[in-house]
């Protein structure tokens, strides 16, 4: 894994993905939160390539604009490309694009963070004993 490494998820849209489906718009056409949620997959599957068993990742920081809509049936692609790497390896910036037939759907950054599992979801589980 290094800077420049990128990784291209393609997706039709589908009514299930659109903010009338998602409660987070009244329109049929493609959702910011599914938007995101594919940026994030692409940020998620590139790093859990590259890390060791035990190893994963999760989202700390997305920040998007969601430029252009997209209707169902139209193919998108969402693509993560990392930009730094932090020294001790803990976190991992990338900048995400998202395009459709037309072009540009879609723009921003994403952070993910390298956790433990076991200790992550144990620190999780903590939580319903406080």
């Amino acid at each position: 894994m290094k800077i420049g490494d990128s990784f291209e998820v393609r997706h039709t849209v589908v009514q299930a993905d659109t903010a009338e489906a998602l409660g987070s718009g009244g329109l049929a056409v493609l959702a910011t939160p599914r938007l995101t949620a594919l940026m994030e997959n692409a940020a998620f599957t590139l790093l859990q390539d590259g890390l060791p068993e035990g190893k994963s990742s999760v989202g700390i920081n997305l920040n998007v604009s969601h430029v252009s809509p997209t209707p169902v049936g139209m193919e998108i692609r969402v693509t993560a490309e990392i930009t730094e790497i932090a020294e001790n390896g803990k976190t991992v910036d990338f900048k995400v694009t998202g395009f459709d037939a037309a072009g540009l759907i879609g723009e921003g950054t994403h952070r993910r963070a390298v956790i433990d599992t076991q200790r992550f979801l144990a620190k999780c589980q903590s939580k319903l004993n406080s």
